[in-house]
Order: structure tokens, then C-alpha cells, then sequence
């Protein structure tokens, strides 16, 4: 890989922690693989960009499929709790906070713009979760032209065979699969 960047996505408190609106049954059991493959991204001083689902308190940038949900339940608010990164993970001075309103890290966002900026040549995605945000991401990445590593043992979803079918079907476009331990000889 030439020049990688990291791409955490949605590793929200609203997302990981017990009791939160939308906590993905997957999330708590990546976060140790994410830290190691974040632990290489930093010793290298590498680009890391946390991707983050936050919606307006009003939800009205909210997709018409979960409008319903956020009127009952309102999830990953601009400024609360919920919408920040996980502590586990915190963002650190440098790496770079992207707020999306989609599935998708690309849409209606500068992720593009920054990557080409940076010199970017290759995505690492890990985070939550394998159906919604993780593959949009990667197959916006792959419509952008930029070759994708998914860490399959940094990226969860609510359900062990949700994720595995996912991942097949990512591995079927093109997309490297590797796990977390894998990281550090792909970046040698």
C-alpha cells in the first residue's frame, strides 16, 4: 500500500455502547482489533479520518427510511453524547473528523476532496456496521477508483451472518479482505 488512510466509521457512543438507540450487537467486539490496526495508522503518522453519522435535533436531515425511528428515538445528535466517537477511540490532534448524513462517507461530503489532497492512494475501512455504512463506504470508494482493504475482524454488524454474507460480497468486487493482525506486514 503506498499511501493508506484509515476510515473508522460510525464508532459512536449512540452505535457501541449498552442501552444506546441504535447499538449494533457487533460493535463492542471489534473495538480491541480497531484499536491495533489505529495503533499502526498512528505509528506511522499515516492519515486517520473518524467517520461519524450526526443529524440536526429536528432530524430533518434525516434518510426517509429512519425518520420514523429518529422522531420516537432521536440518535447520533449534532453536539450530544451520542454522536461523539467512543472513548476507546478518540480522535486525536491531526487525524480528521468526518460528519456524514448518509450511509455513505462520500456523499455530500469532502471525504474525496481530502484523500486526493493527502495523496491517498488506498482506503483501510473497519467500524460499524458491515451492511449499511461500511459497504456503501466501500463501494462509493471503489466507484471513486480507490483500491480498498476491509479489516473483516475490525468491522462488525448485528448479526455474525449479516456480516460474513457482506463481506463475501465486497470480496467479490475486488476488496481486499484482511483481519487486524494482517495490518502491519501489508504496511512493510
Amino acid at each position: 500500500m503506498a499511501r493508506p488512510a484509515l476510515l473508522i466509521i460510525d464508532m459512536q457512543n449512540d452505535f457501541v455502547l449498552e442501552g444506546k438507540p441504535l447499538k449494533v450487537a457487533g460493535a463492542p467486539a471489534v473495538i480491541p482489533r480497531i484499536q491495533a490496526v489505529l495503533a499502526e495508522f498512528r505509528k506511522r503518522s499515516l492519515p486517520v479520518v473518524h467517520v461519524l453519522r450526526v443529524h440536526r435535533a429536528d432530524g430533518s436531515d434525516v434518510e426517509i427510511i429512519r425518520q420514523e425511528r429518529f422522531r420516537t428515538m432521536p440518535f447520533a445528535v449534532a453536539g450530544t453524547h451520542g454522536a461523539a466517537v467512543i472513548d476507546a477511540l478518540a480522535p486525536r490532534f491531526g487525524e480528521y473528523i468526518l460528519t456524514k448524513t448518509r450511509m455513505s462517507a462520500f456523499i455530500g461530503t469532502e471525504l474525496d476532496l481530502i484523500l486526493r489532497t493527502l495523496g491517498v492512494t488506498t482506503l483501510v475501512v473497519c467500524g460499524i456496521q458491515t451492511p449499511n455504512c461500511i459497504r456503501t463506504t466501500v463501494f462509493d470508494a471503489i466507484a471513486y477508483n480507490y483500491p480498498v482493504v476491509l479489516v473483516d475482524d475490525a468491522t462488525g454488524a448485528a448479526t455474525e451472518e449479516v456480516h460474513r454474507s457482506n463481506v463475501r460480497d465486497m470480496a467479490n468486487i475486488g476488496v481486499r479482505i484482511v483481519n487486524a493482525a494482517d495490518i502491519p506486514g501489508l504496511m512493510e
